[in-house]
Parts: structure tokens; C-alpha cells; sequence
């Protein structure tokens, strides 16, 4: 099969269709000089004429005939193959999607995306993966189909899109003291108790630099891995946590909590998603991350707005 090109079926499968190198190369899209040098190789290939002159028409040979049904159905099959698959059409698939989802989207976002999914592709099912794979190459071994959130991903292979910009607000308590503040100051800020998120335990920040260069600092009476677990606790106890203005919103009305913009130029949070290369032209998969660019854009819209 070295000396084989496999275009040359389908080449066959239109001079035996059509009894014409004309006609052949009209249907092929090529010229009639192609075409008659692809049956000058087909005949060496087979060692027969396979089309001989009768007048001014070709005319199959007894061992064109036999090979008549099987070339058109070589060829249909190898056409088949190369066309896009009915089986990735997101309406139809089966699939399971294993996500990593920041804790703030979990709640805020995911469900959004769970009633579209249900709607545009009721067959498309979504599995959660904790946080603790973010340290591991969960995107490369395939534990993660696709990560939204804030990524930090250092190997250059992966995948990547922003998804949107956030700024950090702060957040309280209705019976804390700057609930009912006119304006928060950088010093009553940092006087105030305060929650740090970090999922590394971390309780310096941005947020400690800004204040540092004013000649302040705050006391962080805990370090919590999670948006989610730090706006719970300010809604038990006076103490100060910050969360994105957007995304946070929901959650942020649903405590009951008080917001307030955060006195300190703090740099953004920008959401992003990631994925493998071995999913980038993947169609369910690019259906999953344009219907999670759609929702997220609009998640986050009346807060931009």
C-alpha cells in the first residue's frame, strides 16, 4: 500500500460513476488533465484499463465492474469518516463534563449553567471536582475537563480565556459598625477585624501592601480557603471580608450582608477558564465553554453596567 494514494478512490469512484473524464472532473471540482493523469495511475495500480474508448464515450472494463460497488462504498465510508460527527452534536451527546469551579461560582454561576444545559443539551451532565486538585496537573491526566475560576495555570500547553474583570468589594454584617457608614476610610477600614481568603493559608496580600504604603495595617482574626466560608462567618461575627462585585452579588443578598467599595487601589480579579488541547476542537466541548462565556458575561453584567 506504499505506492497507494488514497485519493485515488475517490477519483474511481467518479470516472465509474460518470464514464467520462470530463463530466469526472466537473464532479470533483478539478480539471480533465488531473483527472487523466489520476487514471494513469489508477490503471498502474490495477494493472488494467478499467475504462476503454467506445466511440466517444468510455466504456468500463469487465474488471471495473466488479470493482464498481465496492470503490463507491470505499468511498462513501472514507467521506463519512472526515465529516464532522453527528455523535459531538451537543443536543444529542451523552457526556459528563468534570469541573473545577471556584467556591463563589458554585454558587453564584453553576447553577445558571445547570438550568441552560437542561434546556440546550439535556444530555450533557456536569461533575464537580474539589479545589485541592488546582496544585496537580488535573487538566493534563484529564481529572478536569474544564477549570473557571481564577487561573494561575504555569504550563504553557494549557488552554486559557478570560472570561471577565472584577473588582473587590467589602462586606458586613447589618449590625457592624461601617454597615451604616457614609463613606469607609482606609483607617476605619483597617481598624476593623477582618476574614482572609486564601486557599494557601495566607494572611498577607494586596490588600496588606495597600495598606502598608499608607502607613496602616489590619489585625486578620482568621485565613479561611473560600469566599464562600468567609461571607458566612461575616455574617456571624463583626468582622470585615471582601468579595467580587459582580459575582458576589447574589450570595452577598442572600446573607443579608452590607457592601461597601473597598477604600485601596486593589488590583482586579480576572475569571478566566481553562482547558486541554486535547478538547480545544472538541464540539461539545467548545459548546460548554461558549455557554459558560455566555452566562458568566451576564452573571456579571448589572454590576459592570
Amino acid at each position: 500500500m506504499d505506492h497507494v494514494d488514497l485519493n485515488l478512490i475517490e477519483v474511481l469512484d467518479a470516472l465509474l460513476a460518470e464514464n467520462s473524464v470530463t463530466r469526472a472532473a466537473e464532479r470533483l471540482h478539478t480539471s480533465p488533465p488531473a483527472v487523466s493523469r489520476a487514471l494513469a495511475r489508477l490503471r498502474r495500480a490495477f494493472g488494467d484499463p478499467l475504462l476503454v474508448r467506445a466511440g466517444r464515450e468510455l466504456v468500463p472494463t469487465p474488471r471495473a465492474l466488479e470493482l464498481r460497488g465496492e470503490v463507491h462504498a470505499v468511498a462513501a465510508r472514507t467521506r463519512a469518516l472526515f465529516a464532522p460527527s453527528a455523535v459531538a452534536d451537543p443536543r444529542t451527546a451523552v457526556r459528563m463534563f468534570d469541573l473545577q469551579v471556584t467556591d463563589m461560582l458554585s454558587t453564584t454561576f453553576l447553577p445558571s449553567l445547570i438550568d441552560d444545559l437542561r434546556v440546550r443539551a439535556p444530555g450533557i451532565s456536569l461533575r464537580l471536582r474539589p479545589e485541592n486538585t488546582e496544585d496537580t496537573p488535573a487538566l493534563r491526566e484529564g481529572l478536569v475537563d474544564l477549570e473557571i475560576g481564577i487561573i494561575r495555570t504555569g504550563d504553557p500547553e494549557i488552554r486559557s480565556a478570560t472570561l471577565l474583570t472584577e473588582t473587590l468589594i467589602g462586606a458586613v454584617r447589618p449590625e457592624h459598625p461601617l454597615a451604616g457608614a457614609k463613606t469607609v476610610t482606609a483607617r476605619r477600614f483597617a481598624a476593623a477585624d477582618h476574614i482572609a481568603v486564601s486557599r494557601r493559608g495566607r494572611t498577607h496580600g494586596p490588600i496588606d501592601d495597600r495598606l502598608a504604603s499608607l502607613g496602616l495595617s489590619r489585625r486578620v482574626v482568621a485565613v479561611v480557603p473560600t469566599f464562600a466560608s468567609a461571607l458566612f462567618m461575616a455574617r456571624e461575627t463583626d468582622v470585615v471580608c471582601v468579595a467580587p462585585a459582580g459575582l458576589g452579588r447574589r450570595m452577598l443578598d442572600a446573607l443579608g450582608l452590607r457592601a461597601f467599595p473597598v477604600p485601596l487601589e486593589l488590583p482586579s480579579l480576572t475569571i478566566g477558564m481553562a482547558w486541554h488541547p486535547r478538547n480545544h476542537h472538541d464540539r461539545t466541548h467548545q459548546f460548554l465553554r461558549a455557554r459558560t462565556r455566555h452566562l458568566m458575561t451576564a452573571a456579571a453584567a448589572p454590576a459592570i453596567s
